[in-house]
């Protein structure tokens, strides 16, 4: 288990689309993402059936929108989609990223 992320040399994992992200660490209950969006990328609409995530922001600005509300959301700016609720984002300028916030851990990042 790593203890600690190295922001400088960590390199991003290109997710197609504009999108790259970054795995800052994890637990088995908690996992922290950094996500970087290009302007006019889209995180795609979606919920999860077992994790809730909150989405803090870094930088740059999104239009995210959770269960049917939008909100245009700038740096210190968060959402939260507990599970099963639909949300998407769409990067509002370049280099936008949240750091996403996981629990339980995502497996599938792994």
């Amino acid at each position: 288990m790593n203890l600690f992320f190295d922001a400088a040399t960590t390199p991003w994992e290109e997710l197609g689309d504009g999108i790259r992200r970054k795995i800052v660490g994890h637990t088995p209950g908690l996992m922290s993402v950094l996500v970087q969006f290009d302007q006019g990328a889209i995180g795609t609409p979606h919920a999860h059936d077992e994790h809730d995530q909150i989405a803090y922001v870094i930088s740059g600005s999104f239009e995210a929108e959770v269960a049917g509300q939008k909100r245009v959301l700038r740096v210190g700016d968060a959402f939260i989609a507990p599970r099963l609720h639909q949300h998407g984002v769409v990067a509002l300028e370049a280099g936008s990223t949240l750091l996403d916030q996981f629990t339980p851990r995502r497996e599938d990042y792994l």
